[in-house]
């Protein structure tokens, strides 16, 4: 009996910088993802965020379930910084994370500078 098209969760199992990013997407690891995503210890996640909406709790669930092994969190907000709302602060901050918005292109390449220096970061990145 024929299947049909199997659609999964995006998600690429391990580290990987960012090569490159724009287009509504990012490209690394040699594939390329159209969205958002979220860049943590367990892999490269696709993620459901776009500039428009905020962001809430439930957008970085995943982040605070592998908060064991993050130190910083990087947020890259879209093409313009915009600041994290108070709960998202201090929910990371319970968890001894510390967040930095920033630019989406800026977080992308401090992300690659970090993960370099083998540290303890993670990236919530809004695809531009």
């Amino acid at each position: 009996m024929a299947k049909g098209i199997e659609i999964r969760e995006a998600h690429f199992p391990g580290r990987a910088p960012i090569d490159a990013y724009g287009n509504g997407g990012f490209r690394f690891a040699d594939m390329s993802h159209r969205g958002s995503i979220l860049c943590l210890p367990s892999g490269i996640h696709g993620w459901d965020k776009d500039e428009g909406s905020p962001l809430t709790l439930a957008d970085i669930e995943r982040v605070l379930d592998e908060a064991g092994d993050i130190e910083v969190l990087l947020v890259g907000t879209g093409k313009e910084i915009r600041p994290l709302p108070a709960d998202i602060k201090a929910a990371l901050r319970e968890r001894k994370i510390s967040s930095d918005p920033m630019s989406t292109g800026a977080a992308v390449r401090t992300f690659n500078v970090m993960l370099a220096e083998s540290r303890a970061v993670a990236a919530a990145l809004i695809a531009v």
